[in-house]
């Protein structure tokens, strides 16, 4: 494990856990300090969201430390909303990765953070650190941190408590905050000149601005062009299966982020239409749900008991705006892009989908409690569906722990039973519904746990990481076949992916079961040894022989490059084509220069390592026609590794 990405990960759960607590803080003080004992009257005039705003005017502004006072709904909306992020298998997986999306993630779930700010004070300061922090997170991954741009601007406004031309002044002054965030180390390196600095891998013409708007841009969303392996044609499959409204529901994304998708979106149309239905207190004010009550109770009896507190904070429209434009915007973008789409990219929906969970868990809890005619069924509804899903998945996957997906089904339908008995009663029973409530959590939260578990007892899975009893190496392919995919069983045939830059030109392929998957162990007959490793015959071959250059060899792309250097000890070695050899990152003129200075003395080209350069058909042809084949008998090896030259 990573402990700088495990801490991140912490990190995010707790700003998530205090954006949701104080959605529900945002409420006057008084004898009864934000909260209201029963239905509210008020204005006939003005939007909803207009009455949000108007309410917000003159909020505190606290701390994530001083987050922790306030109501208790608030505290369990926050603490379900953590539990849920936890518990999130993708999230698991790549917080234990080098990889750069859980940096992304914390950054963003900050950004919303101080956007839910911004939206409580209507002071740009935090409109503006929301701007830099999004900016921060376009510099960790690109184009990705734009997703969240579409809410948080809408949420701001729609509901700041400032005049409109103020609203659109300080999303001006945001966005002018943004850019310069995102784009100075563009701007650093697009300066700089070309022959000072390393080729910008991913591009065609060694600039940042291609590598943005082509290979990590466009190419994502339309696959095709833009860039190098800027992803197989539309509607490819590859890492996370075929494109479409589906994808994260397929069986290779199912597992890993799908279990509470269907309970927050019904969450989010649950607590738009309740507060598009409530008016506030007179001359204007957040519309109050007067049904939301803290956690666990007994269902209202008819004996004229006074209801429970309520929380009359103006942040929880708001808040539904801000996590549900969030879990739109993702859900649609990574469900329809055509090109190379990994499954822990899907992290970046982990925090809409947990806010709404616990939002709207809250919400129904309340509505159910009031006994609402139709909004008092949600609930059970919630609780049904994601039951039912959580069966559908586990049984996908029926010879891993066999016993889970039927007490999964026996904890949601007990909990459903024992909700509706309760609905239909004429008196409560507090036990009962500590009880139904207990096992409702239990089984809608047991299948992401037990998908959750499983990275932690493997090694780390640097490639693709994934979570789950069953998940393959992946790969768009390369000339050897068609790629494996995560999610394979045993014996599926793989997507029949084009050759594309997922992995290099003859990378591991095929499918794998268990833990070695989730290692990223490759199968037989990969780059290098007939094991898929480096021939130790070959590494020998080039340290006697290396004599005073530079590198030990060039070789097609990081790929080979970094077995090389690991089998070595640390000799350097040369990637041509970059990370996935696709790069025209190697010139005639370049390679030339490093011969002629003694520097580079031999290039491993061509068969299972791939041709040098991957596209650039000069450099290959130059090595082949001005250096000297080592037969493989020379130095013990074997043909299908590639062809060795030796130059100068």
């Amino acid at each position: 494990m990573l402990l700088p990405q495990a801490l991140a990960g912490v990190a995010t759960t707790g700003i998530l856990y205090s954006a949701v607590r104080r959605a529900f803080d945002g409420m006057g003080r008084g004898a009864d300090a934000g909260h209201v004992t029963g239905p509210v009257t008020g204005s006939p005039t003005g939007s909803a969201l207009g009455r949000v705003a108007r309410s917000t005017t003159g909020s505190t502004i606290g701390s994530v430390a001083g987050s922790v006072a306030g109501s208790t709904t608030g505290h369990v909306a926050g603490l379900l909303a953590a539990l849920v992020m936890t518990l999130t298998p993708i999230t698991v997986a790549i917080n234990r990765d080098n990889n750069p999306d859980t940096i992304l993630v914390l950054l963003l779930v900050a950004a919303a953070w101080a956007c839910a700010e911004a939206v409580r004070t209507g002071r740009p300061r935090w409109l503006v650190l929301c701007g830099v922090l999004v900016g921060m997170g376009f510099t960790t991954k690109m184009l990705q941190a734009y997703l969240v741009l579409p809410g948080l601007a809408l949420v701001y406004v729609l509901a700041a408590p400032v005049g409109l031309w103020r609203r659109l002044g300080h999303l001006g002054v945001a966005g002018a905050a943004l850019v310069v965030s995102s784009a100075w180390w563009m701007v650093v390196v697009d300066l700089w000149p070309s022959g000072d600095r390393p080729y910008v891998g991913g591009s065609t013409d060694n600039t940042v601005w291609d590598l943005v708007v082509g290979y990590n841009g466009l190419g994502r969303i339309f696959g095709g062009g833009g860039g190098p392996g800027g992803g197989g044609p539309g509607g490819g499959g590859g890492f996370g299966g075929q494109a479409g409204a589906g994808r994260l529901f397929n069986e290779i994304m199912a597992g890993q982020i799908s279990w509470l998708i269907p309970f927050a979106a019904l969450a989010l149309v649950f607590g738009l239409l309740t507060y598009a239905r409530r008016r506030g207190p007179a001359g204007g004010g957040l519309p109050v749900d007067p049904h939301v009550h803290p956690l666990p109770t007994a269902v209202p009896d008819t004996s004229g008991a006074r209801p429970l507190a309520v929380p009359a904070g103006p942040g929880v429209p708001a808040a539904l705006l801000l996590w549900g434009g969030w879990l739109v915007v993702h859900y649609a973008v990574f469900s329809f892009s055509a090109g190379i789409f990994h499954p822990y990219y899907a992290t970046a929906l982990a925090p809409a989908v947990a806010a709404l969970t616990g939002i709207g868990g809250v919400l129904m809890w309340g509505a159910y409690r009031a006994r609402r005619p139709v909004a008092g069924w949600a609930l059970p509804l919630g609780v049904a569906v994601t039951g039912a899903w959580a069966f559908a998945v586990l049984r996908r996957t029926s010879g891993w722990v066999p016993w889970l997906p039927f007490a999964v089904a026996v904890a949601c339908a007990a909990a459903l039973l024992g909700l509706v008995v309760l609905r239909l009663g004429r008196r409560g029973r507090v036990r009962l519904a500590a009880v139904a409530i207990a096992l409702a959590l239990a089984g809608g939260l047991a299948g992401p746990a037990a998908y959750a578990l499983t990275p932690l007892s493997d090694p780390v899975n640097g490639t693709n990481p994934t979570a789950g009893p069953q998940t393959g190496f992946g790969g768009m392919g390369g000339p050897g076949g068609p790629s494996g995919r995560p999610g394979m069983r045993a014996g599926d045939a793989g997507d029949g992916v084009p050759p594309g830059p997922g992995l290099p030109a003859g990378a591991a392929t095929g499918t794998r079961t268990g833990a070695s998957a989730r290692a990223g162990t490759r199968p037989s007959g990969g780059p290098g040894g007939p094991e898929g490793g480096v021939d130790p015959a070959l590494v020998s071959y080039l340290r006697a022989n290396k004599g005073t250059s530079t590198w030990l060899v060039a070789v097609s792309s990081a790929h080979e490059a970094s077995s090389l250097i690991l089998a070595t000890g640390g000799e350097p070695v040369i990637a041509m084509g970059g990370f996935s050899g696709s790069d025209p990152a190697m010139t005639v003129e370049t390679l030339q220069r490093y011969v002629a200075e003694g520097r580079l003395k031999y290039v491993l080209a061509g068969g299972r390592m791939g041709g040098p350069g991957g596209r650039n058909d000069e450099v290959t042809a130059w090595v082949q026609g001005n250096g000297t084949e080592v037969p493989a008998s020379e130095y013990g090896g074997t043909s299908t590794q590639g062809t060795l030259y030796r130059l100068g």
